[in-house]
């Protein structure tokens, strides 16, 4: 059920502390992908997009002899305006999809309710006292909770005559408490509704750590008592609850995010819709005579205009980008692990 890393050593009982150590990918990258304000993203795309229609600018023919030529106008922002009274359609059923779910007949959400409450008594159970209502302290919680039981491993284990049993948990705890500390730091503060809760607990690879202890108690079980195991099989425990709590709060987020992105996509669709249908009425060639900057008053307008109309979609891109790299290195749940850069 494994999938062994590309070096194929399973026995590697520490890893990197966050995910981007971990995949090896560049900050930049991830920072584009995970890290960055959206609408940040989608400025950036909009700048990019502009720039590059605005190359048009050392091309021919010019933009007046094209939209005197050709019925440009009507073609580029015609097809634009389709595409965005269809876009905001898909976006309204999507945000139907979204809160569908939250609807139920009564038993549905009695089941929810006992569910989670359930939970929040295993996680009080777990660390001795009730579980948070803020998300980035109820993952924090768990992650103190794993920290210690691991520190409580170690001074089980510590006085074991199997020197390399002992080095392996004394490898193993150093990398849970490190990861832990790691994430505790960017848990701190972190403010639902933001990435930030989210991002924090992707640093923490419980799944590998679970596997290590499985490994650990098979490749060492002559070397256990009944303490040792007791301590392993509480501190899988503790890893183990992360895992749907993790889950949980990273759907909650997707569906937080989908619907922060229907409202901004309505709130750009109907602007950008005015802007199309006023190219194609409007503009010609003598709206807009003359040059700044050596390059057509024409094209200024004509590039600000498309890349305005383009908007959405732009912003569309820099949403789903995120919540699909989350969603693909968070596909797994337990110690399953799909690629090595997930570990």
């Amino acid at each position: 059920m494994f999938e062994e890393s590309d070096d194929g050593d399973e026995d590697q009982v520490s890893t990197e502390n966050t995910m981007r150590e971990r995949a090896g990918e560049s900050r930049l990258k991830l920072w584009l992908l995970l890290g960055a304000n959206r609408l940040g993203v989608t400025a950036g795309l909009s700048v990019a997009v502009f720039l590059v229609f605005m190359l048009g600018a050392a091309l021919e023919p010019t933009i007046p002899e094209v939209v005197q030529q050709r019925s440009v106008m009507g073609w580029i922002f015609g097809t634009m305006l389709s595409a965005l009274i269809t876009g905001v359609t898909l976006v309204v059923t999507i945000s139907q999809l979204i809160l569908s779910q939250e609807n139920g007949p009564l038993g549905e959400q009695r089941t929810r309710m006992s569910e989670t409450m359930d939970f929040r008594d295993y996680m009080r159970d777990l660390t001795g006292k009730p579980a948070p209502a803020d998300p980035s302290a109820f993952l924090r919680g768990l992650v103190d909770a794993t920290e210690s039981r691991a520190d409580e491993l170690e001074e089980v284990v510590q006085d074991s005559e199997n020197d390399e049993f002992a080095g392996e948990v004394e490898e193993f705890v150093e990398s849970v408490t490190g990861n832990a500390e790691t994430v505790r730091e960017k848990l701190d503060g972190a403010k639902f509704g933001t990435f930030d809760v989210v991002y924090a607990a992707l640093d923490y690879n419980y799944s590998w750590k679970v596997f290590q202890i499985e490994r650990l108690e098979d490749d060492y079980r002559d070397a256990l008592d009944e303490e040792g195991w007791e301590a392993f099989d509480e501190l899988r425990t503790a890893l183990s609850m992360f895992g749907p709590a993790r889950e949980h709060v990273k759907t909650l987020y997707f569906q937080w995010a989908l619907i922060d992105l229907s409202r901004l996509i309505l709130y750009l669709a109907i602007p950008a819709i005015v802007v199309s249908g006023m190219m194609v009425v409007f503009v010609d060639t003598a709206t807009a005579p003359g040059s700044t900057l050596g390059v057509e008053n024409l094209l200024w307008l004509v590039g600000a205009a498309f890349t305005f109309t383009l908007s959405p979609f732009l912003l569309l891109t820099a949403y789903i980008t995120r919540i699909a790299t989350a969603a693909k290195r968070t596909l797994a749940i337990g110690p399953l692990i799909l690629r090595d850069s997930q570990r």
